[in-house]
């Protein structure tokens, strides 16, 4: 429906837009962004009271929300003097160009629909008309609040705010510049000036709750809540679900169960509320009350997802009252699928591979290629008839539209490997590759090995900060071990395979030239590296920087320069390690042109990795994670004997692929590869055969 609104907004159809909008809000009444949309569409239509109503019950509904303020923000600049339509303000422009309210106006609509590029375009030219009001001041700001530029965002309207010091509208956009710097305080007295100047934007109340909690300052939060709830214009189910939610931090699960029950029973399908009830009753262990409570919402609501999922949440997992749950379901929501998927699972854990089958083919029967119920189909087939699951998945691949099918021949290779289709399965992982070549990043260059390398500097006194750099070869693993550490550390930075990686040497493809030429010394790169890490969110060198590519030429630099830093190498078998880069790619997306292109890149990057190990080039460890790479236990008790530190395993890390040794399946079909990788293989320790 957001779609369908926005495509409205977008073609100024705003009538159509606002009856779209008032559908959303009949249909779901206590979805915040119903009313939001219903207000962004009024607002273009020309309606702006009506807009404000709106956008007040969205966050009546949502008091925490900060997009939800923000607009508000906008709306109430925009209110200060124009009544017109966007259409009406295209005229106003055309006949006065210097008409600086058209101008601002517009802006604001252009920031309710989200189109922010037009919103800045529309400002740059009401800043040709007068730059320094403080409106455009702050609507400049706001536009930076939007990019995420939080201190231009806080510079601008700060400015703004010093003009118009009293100016609500205003102080509103600051506490949100504030908040985004996370200058908690400073939030809270902007906001607290707002309601002194404009007592009726009652929906900043449960806002303050929640910068009060974020301080630790429990009491003041308690204290603004009782004062929101003694009033019978503010005493609303969004802010009794915030009462309970602060009941339930403060330790006080059955006042919290006090505050949240009546608002399940004006809201039975809200997710918030359910969990925080789903919380209050488990720390009471008072699971039958919870049974008793969810039931007699259901009676009346039997078509409501969410309450069936807390529902189903209260039984023990693969039980026989879940399944009996999860039965009722089905009955009250019979083309439901994610009914049916619960109920496909627990045939599974109770052993009913005929009965999870059967549901399987329901649910693919309601949606053809679902997920969910073509994998159970798939290996339900695998374990009967593996030329049929084949046969079952190339259909699939035929039937795709085009911007899923490589995904889905990547499966039919890895089904093909099942069904010990070997050439098979490296053919359609090979074609899958050279189909998506184009759109990856090229191999990354390599250097020769030099005659001989510098001199290691020393440590000077007084450094503490130790930086590791990790790197593991396609097919590695290498991600995984990054998952493992992340539990246990916040300084892991993983931004190098990001939308915003570091412009530093260790992310350039002309660093090696560049070292060889002179361009780029020693020095210049590691200065780099550091003048970069606090744009990292990181206060010294204590990191551990997960690296794009390695190769042995950093060490002209890493050796003299850094010589408090560590290497963390990850490894598998490296034939096992070419399998999978095929088999599954790598977090580093590569183009694979060719195996013997690939081969030989990982050969002399290994043949690399031998040679620094062998020479002890530089501090460093080697992680072989053939045996523990799926073992979340096992891995964290590896790196923590590693690391000298106690490490909790990660939730999980990752998908279960193709095991250790599996290389030796393949081993007629890449004869020729293994060959090629045999000697760097033994060099690492691993067995010729």
């Amino acid at each position: 429906m957001q779609d369908k609104i926005l495509e409205a907004l977008r073609r100024n159809a705003a009538d159509e837009a606002v009856q779209l909008a008032r559908e959303w809000t009949q249909t779901e009444p206590e979805q915040p962004q119903a009313h939001r949309w219903l207000a962004l569409a009024l607002q273009q239509q020309g309606q702006y009271p009506e807009a404000l109503e709106s956008l007040q019950q969205a966050l009546t509904l949502a008091p925490d929300n900060a997009d939800l303020h923000l607009l508000h923000a906008g709306l109430l600049l925009s209110l200060r003097q124009f009544e017109a339509a966007d259409s009406a303000l295209d005229r106003t422009a055309e006949l006065n160009p210097n008409a600086l309210p058209a101008y601002l106006m517009q802006a604001h609509l252009a920031l309710g629909r989200n189109d922010v590029d037009e919103a800045e375009r529309i400002t740059r030219t009401a800043a040709r008309v007068d730059e320094e009001h403080p409106e455009v001041v702050a609507l400049l700001g706001m536009i930076a609040l939007r990019r995420g530029d939080g201190d231009r965002a806080l510079a601008l309207l700060s400015a703004a705010s010093q003009a118009m010091p009293n100016d609500p509208r205003i102080l509103y956009a600051l506490g949100f510049a504030y908040l985004g710097k996370d200058m908690l305080a400073f939030a809270e007295q902007a906001f607290r000036r707002v309601l002194e100047l404009n007592p009726g934007i009652t929906s900043l109340q449960g806002l303050l709750v929640h910068l009060a909690l974020r301080q630790g300052n429990t009491e003041s939060a308690a204290a603004t809540m009782r004062h929101v709830l003694s009033k019978p214009d503010t005493d609303t189910p969004a802010m009794r679900r915030l009462a309970g939610e602060l009941e339930l931090q403060s330790g006080q699960p059955l006042q919290a169960i006090e505050h949240l029950v009546p608002v399940l029973e004006q809201w039975p399908a809200d997710r918030q509320t359910l969990q925080l009830l789903l919380m209050a009753w488990q720390r009471l262990g008072r699971e039958q009350q919870a049974r008793e409570t969810l039931d007699a919402a259901l009676a009346g609501n039997t078509g409501e997802h969410n309450l069936w999922l807390a529902r189903l949440s209260v039984e023990p997992v693969g039980s026989a009252d879940a399944a009996a749950v999860a039965e009722r379901w089905i009955e009250a929501m019979p083309a439901h699928l994610p009914a049916l998927e619960t109920r496909m699972r627990l045939h599974d854990m109770n052993g009913e591979g005929d009965a999870a089958e059967a549901v399987a083919r329901r649910i693919t029967g309601i949606e053809p290629g679902r997920t969910s119920g073509e994998n159970r189909v798939v290996e339900a087939l695998l374990a009967r008839d593996p030329a049929a699951a084949v046969a079952h998945v190339q259909g699939l691949v035929a039937a795709a539209p085009a911007e899923i099918r490589a995904d889905l021949r990547a499966w039919l290779g890895s089904v093909q490997d099942r069904a010990g289709l070997h050439a098979d399965a490296l053919a359609t992982w090979v074609d899958v590759h050279q189909v998506q070549a184009t759109q990856r990043l090229p191999l990354p260059p390599q250097a020769k090995a030099p005659l001989d390398w510098p001199e290691m500097g020393s440590i000077p006194e007084g450094v503490s900060a130790r930086p590791m750099f990790v790197w593991g070869a396609p097919g590695s693993g290498v991600e995984r071990v990054i998952a493992a550490i992340a539990v246990g550390s916040p300084v892991v930075r993983g931004d190098r395979f990001g939308p915003n990686p570091p412009n530093d040497a260790f992310q350039s493809y002309h660093t090696l030239q560049e070292l060889s030429t002179g361009k780029l010394s020693s020095e210049q790169l590691v200065s780099q590296w550091r003048d970069l890490l606090p744009s990292r969110g990181l206060s010294d060198a204590n990191m551990i920087d997960w690296l794009l590519w390695w190769d042995n030429a950093l060490l002209w630099s890493l050796r003299p320069q850094l010589p408090e830093g560590r290497l963390l190498l990850v490894l598998r078998d490296p034939r096992d390690m070419l399998l999978e880069w095929l088999a599954h790619g790598s977090p580093a997306p590569f183009a694979v042109n060719s195996v013997g292109e690939a081969s030989e890149w990982l050969n002399r990057a290994l043949s690399q990795v031998a040679t620094l190990h062998e020479q002890d080039l530089y501090p460093h460890a080697l992680v072989r994670i053939d045996d523990i790479g799926t073992n979340p236990a096992a891995m964290a008790d590896h790196l923590g004997r590693l690391f000298g530190v106690q490490l909790a395993p990660a939730p999980s890390l990752g998908p279960v692929r193709l095991p250790a040794g599996h290389w030796r399946q393949y081993r007629d079909v890449l004869s020729a590869a293994f060959a090629q990788l045999t000697p760097v293989a033994v060099r690492l320790g691993y067995p010729e055969a």
